[in-house]
């Protein structure tokens, strides 16, 4: 019998908080971040209310996917009924959309026009772009240079996991108190509960010069050393090309679009020294088409990636390897569910249609792939290990070859 989905009504959970504590907070700092009208405050209150305490409402007929999210509800007949009953992922995306829409984003009735394609969240990824954290992580990229051969890949791998904390949402949960506050913030040597990350580079040094599909989570502070490991698999040969897959519209506060694509590789192009020179190389492999962006409708479905539509599974089958950022796009890879926490990593990711790596800071109840040992320790000495964003992992499989048939 498959786990059950993780609610985000389960009591004492950390779904629960994320709808009781961090959306009723993220509502207040756009209230106070944009000159909203109104309606729109209305509509962004009702929301709150109605995630606590009614049913699920449609889309309005008129807005432009409302037949797309009416068939992503049929999965689970979700509409109609109260939002305690439907599972953490689904609810949890579906409340960015009507947020969006509620903001006014798509431009869904004449009286929103104005802020349609303005991003909610476009402010707070400015000012965390553009701060001194990112500076100095600039900076050090010209000690990374330094670095012997052999330590620079795992490096690089490293500070794009570490990368996964600039999540804005997640500080919105740690700054009203729901979480602890990250701590070892540089990782090689810090509480990894799983780390594969030795055989995600032998096997990308022993099949160079494929195609590499990175699947973005959040902007500025992470995307940043996503670019410099892209740029160094690029550079060195191990990839050919890359794509790498963002979101079409803003989505859970930080998620990385193709316009924050560009503010990172103009952020890149524009620092001094070495990363200057890795913003300048990423620019010119992404006018040659060697880095390619995409944005795929189902980047921001609420389904796990196992229901993915045939061509997102076609480019993921390209691909040397897959590496997914993040902890949502985790919970969609092994699916989001009442795992036993020592559940193999492959038998969660069995369907995938080719290698595929995860990177993740926690920062949820779904966990794969642990040892029983780890499992006994962290549980006995941090209960909150599994939510905190103070832990990581790196996890990786590789489907066995098709049996030969003569």
């Amino acid at each position: 019998m498959p786990p059950l989905p993780i609610m985000w009504s389960d009591p004492g959970s950390f779904a629960l908080g994320v709808f009781r504590d961090r959306h009723p907070e993220l509502v207040r700092r756009l209230a106070e971040a944009f000159p909203l009208a109104p309606q729109q405050l209305d509509a962004l209150e009702a929301l709150v209310a109605e995630t606590l305490h009614d049913v699920v409402r449609p889309l309005p007929p008129e807005a432009h996917d409302a037949m797309r999210w009416a068939e992503w509800a049929e999965t689970g007949e979700y509409y109609e009924r109260p939002w305690a009953q439907a599972p953490f992922l689904w609810a949890e995306s579906y409340f960015y959309r009507r947020l969006l829409g509620a903001f006014g984003y798509f431009g869904d009735g004449p009286d929103a026009d104005p802020w349609r394609g303005i991003d909610p969240f476009g402010p707070t990824k400015r000012v965390e772009l553009e701060s001194p954290a990112v500076d100095d992580a600039l900076a050090g990229l010209t000690a990374t240079a330094r670095l012997d051969a052999n330590e620079l890949p795992y490096a690089l791998v490293m500070a794009s996991l570490w990368g996964n904390r600039a999540d804005l949402g997640f500080r919105i949960t740690v700054e009203t108190g729901t979480a602890a506050a990250p701590a070892h913030r540089d990782g090689p040597q810090g509480p990894l509960v799983a780390d594969d990350t030795d055989l995600l580079l032998r096997h990308l040094a022993a099949d160079p010069g494929g195609r590499v599909c990175v699947v973005a989570d959040n902007a500025g502070g992470e995307l940043i050393p996503d670019l410099v490991l892209i740029d160094h698999l690029l550079d060195t040969g191990l990839a050919a090309d890359v794509v790498l897959h963002v979101k079409p519209h803003p989505y859970y506060v930080s998620d990385a679009t193709p316009a924050d694509v560009l503010a990172c590789l103009r952020r890149l192009k524009a620092a001094p020294g070495h990363a200057g020179r890795v913003g300048r190389r990423l620019w010119q492999a992404t006018a040659a088409r060697r880095l390619d962006v995409r944005a795929h409708v189902f980047a921001c479905a609420p389904l796990p990636y196992a229901a993915m539509p045939e061509d997102l599974y076609a480019d993921f089958a390209s691909a040397t390897v897959t590496i997914l950022k993040g902890d949502l796009n985790h919970r969609r890879l092994v699916g989001d569910l009442h795992w036993p926490p020592t559940t193999p990593f492959s038998d969660t990711v069995g369907y995938f249609p080719g290698p595929v790596a995860s990177l993740r800071t926690l920062k949820s109840d779904v966990i794969v792939g642990l040892d029983p040992d780890t499992v006994r320790r962290l549980d006995a000495t941090e209960p909150a290990w599994r939510t905190s964003g103070t832990h990581a992992l790196v996890q990786f499989h590789v489907p066995d070859p098709p049996e030969h048939v003569d």
